[in-house]
């Protein structure tokens, strides 16, 4: 009798887990689904406010991982788990945690830093000590840049909120500074005039502020012309490689000579 009464126990306690089990599974895969429907829900409604891409990139990840966890306490709670001793376990797991993962916590930090005082956004272009690319994302820990060359690099927040940084999108205007050497034997108005010709024929530069040219050195081997002149960020390199090579289709058409380093070689015939 004593043994019918453990097996009918044992197969009680096992029904009434399976159950258990069973709820808590199910309960599993329908919150994924919700917290997945929910989050994209967001992205889309955070898109037609048009909200901050950058703060877009860092809050969808948190709210999802924030109910992650919520989910996963529901189901330990169902499966018989005490709340209070549950919470002990789970700040005392934080605890160990946050002590191992020191650098983590510093790289959220620091991208609550980058949202807060936005010293960059997704889609300028940055120059840190190491890289430099276009934003592609910041993340909970991370930042994304997209290099020329299309390669992704991945900089923890930490290192670009405690570092000083190059951020080139964030005006609309940037100066091209350019220098143009010429022989001391050339003629320098000549020079000036092509130089202002060019500047000022130039759609995409701007006249307000106005261009500067101005000799600037007075070098070992040649007169050194400065020349500076204002544009929109977005055709910053158009107008570098332009100029460069237009003055020097227009010095070789009126004979201005540019000067490169030379070595005269004597031979002694002793």
């Amino acid at each position: 009798m004593g043994d019918f009464i453990d097996v009918e126990q044992l197969y009680d306690l096992a029904m009434t887990y399976s159950v258990k089990l069973l709820q808590a599974l199910l309960l599993l895969i329908i919150g994924l689904i919700i917290i997945k429907r929910l989050t994209s829900f967001l992205r889309k409604r955070f898109e037609r406010r048009k909200l901050d891409p950058s703060v877009r990139s860092f809050l969808l990840p948190g709210i999802s991982l924030s109910l992650k966890i919520l989910l996963g306490i529901s189901i330990a709670t169902m499966l018989g788990a005490e709340m209070t001793s549950f919470v002990a376990i789970i700040g005392s797991i934080g605890f160990a945690v946050g002590l191992a993962l020191q650098g983590s916590l510093a790289n959220f930090a620091g991208g609550l830093l980058i949202l807060v005082l936005k010293p960059y956004k997704v889609g300028d272009y940055i120059e840190t000590k190491d890289h430099s690319g276009t934003v592609n994302e910041i993340q909970i820990f991370y930042t994304t840049l997209d290099t020329p060359d299309n390669k992704r690099v991945i900089i923890p927040n930490k290192e670009l909120s405690n570092s000083s940084l190059i951020n080139y999108s964030i005006n609309k205007t940037r100066r091209v500074d350019f220098k143009f050497g010429i022989s001391y034997d050339d003629d320098i108005k000549l020079v000036k005039d092509i130089l202002n010709n060019i500047v000022s024929s130039h759609s995409l530069i701007i006249q307000e502020p106005e261009p500067k040219i101005v000799i600037g050195e007075h070098g070992d081997n040649a007169i050194i012309f400065y020349v500076r002149v204002w544009c929109k960020r977005e055709d910053y390199w158009t107008i570098f490689y332009e100029l460069q090579e237009r003055v020097k289709l227009d010095f070789d058409q009126n004979n201005i000579n540019i000067p490169y380093p030379q070595m005269d070689v004597h031979v002694s015939n002793s």
